[in-house]
């Protein structure tokens, strides 16, 4: 489970992450409950919008920041990103406590942090493969996910007692100061033990040649479009634990951090499941798509904060089982040389999609309620799933077994699979195999 940890490297870089992972942390909680309570009446709207502009830089400058990640030396762009990152926590930490910040301007503020994110995030995605060996990328994947979601289930409940006791302006200025922590990481980091890769090329057509190569790749195609629909229209966690803390519930900011890192328990079981495995698995992302549409519809029909808790750390689970898994396919059958603009689009077409869903999300949250916008993310699962069943069925002519004496287990199976020849036989084989495997001429 942590065999990445052997590495000094991956030691030093995993322990600055995680600090400064909850830092960030108790920063969006934060941001979250001051536009909800403080700065609007209890407006959803107003918290997706803030959402939309934290996240929508990465979709407008995916193209170029996938290059960078391909071209630059990853380590110093990541130090120069998470320089200015702390220093805008610490900016909008001083406005709050001199009583200076408006709605305007923490949309600003989001905005701008938004589109440093959107050059770290590739970067950031795909120095993993810089700093551990080709056949630990999966594990470290995995352990990157728990290091976060580990935050995740500090951080929120952190950030909860230090709303109610100091306020929320001292957690932005502790934030920027967690900062400090990755900054030394990537210092002490020896560079001369990170793997040696081919940079991108100067010349013109190297973006292009990004989008071209995803093109031949069906299969990350029907990843990405899975993870569009679920990070679009399921991904708002934010309004699904505050509305319903505040609006259903009648809860404080104590309760509403609770409810995070109650999801941050299932989601940190998910990362160390999915580093105990050797290899990302299809059926795995399948069922989990599924999963996530069942748990966001059961969370929805919860009567009481506690039963409405206990739900969300099954939808932290399996909606940290898709991600991890949507993560590790692309990143693991992507060749070295296209991964960061690879990773720049698969980053910029799931936090990307914010900008649309987190505003629909929140008015069905206003309009209808907060139950119904947990029926929007309930929906997004189950359409992820019926794609990726489509694709298999009708593409790959493959289709699902379910096994009756374990009716949650089922498998990708194709009757043909074993006489099929070329690049479509060996995706059936592995298929069948449960097995992702990669084949220059065919990116399958």
């Amino acid at each position: 489970m942590f065999r990445s940890l052997s590495g000094r490297n991956y030691r030093i870089w995993f322990s600055g992450a995680l600090v400064s992972n909850v830092g960030t942390w108790m920063q969006r909680t934060a941001q979250d409950w001051i536009v909800l309570t403080h700065l609007t009446h209890n407006s959803a709207v107003a918290v997706g919008v803030t959402m939309a502009c934290q996240f929508g830089p990465q979709l407008l400058f995916m193209p170029i920041s996938g290059l960078i990640a391909d071209r630059f030396d990853r380590r110093r762009t990541l130090m120069l990103t998470q320089l200015l990152m702390g220093a805008l926590g610490l900016a909008l930490g001083i406005m709050v406590l001199t009583n200076t910040a408006t709605l305007l301007s923490v949309y600003g503020f989001a905005l701008a942090l938004g589109v440093v994110a959107a050059f770290d995030a590739p970067v950031r995605q795909a120095f993993v493969s810089d700093v551990v060996r080709g056949e630990h990328v999966p594990n470290a994947v995995a352990l990157n996910s728990a290091s976060f979601n580990g935050a995740r289930l500090i951080g929120p409940a952190v950030a909860g007692l230090l709303i109610t006791a100091i306020g929320s302006g001292w957690v932005f200025i502790l934030n920027a100061a967690s900062f400090l922590a990755v900054l030394g990481a990537l210092r002490f980091i020896d560079p001369a033990q990170l793997t040696k890769r081919s940079k991108a090329g100067r010349g013109p057509g190297q973006i292009k040649a990004g989008f071209a190569y995803v093109r031949t790749r069906p299969d990350i195609m029907i990843v990405l479009a899975m993870v569009f629909v679920v990070g679009t229209f399921g991904v708002n966690f934010p309004i699904f634990t505050s509305t319903m803390s505040e609006i259903v519930f009648h809860r404080g900011a104590g309760e509403f951090g609770l409810l995070n890192s109650i999801m941050a328990i299932g989601s940190v079981g998910g990362a160390l499941l999915a580093a105990r495995r050797d290899r990302p698995r299809i059926r795995l992302l399948v069922g989990a798509a599924a999963g996530f549409g069942v748990a966001c519809g059961v969370a929805a029909l919860m009567p009481t904060y506690w039963t409405f808790g206990a739900v969300l750390a099954l939808l932290g689970l399996v909606s940290m089982t898709f991600m991890n898994t949507a993560n590790s396919l692309v990143q693991t059958t992507t060749e070295a040389a296209m991964r960061g603009r690879v990773m720049a689009l698969y980053m910029a077409i799931f936090a990307g999609g914010t900008p649309l869903g987190a505003p629909v999300v929140g008015w069905v949250a206003d309009a209808f309620g907060p139950r119904w916008s947990l029926g929007v993310g309930a929906a997004s699962g189950f359409v992820a799933f019926a794609i990726a069943a489509v694709w298999l069925t009708r593409s790959q002519n493959l289709r699902l077994r379910f096994d009756s004496r374990a009716p949650l287990r089922f498998a990708v199976v194709t009757a043909s699979a074993a006489t099929a020849s070329g690049a479509d036989g060996r995706l059936r084989r592995a298929l069948e195999r449960d097995e992702v495997v990669a084949d220059r001429s065919s990116g399958v």
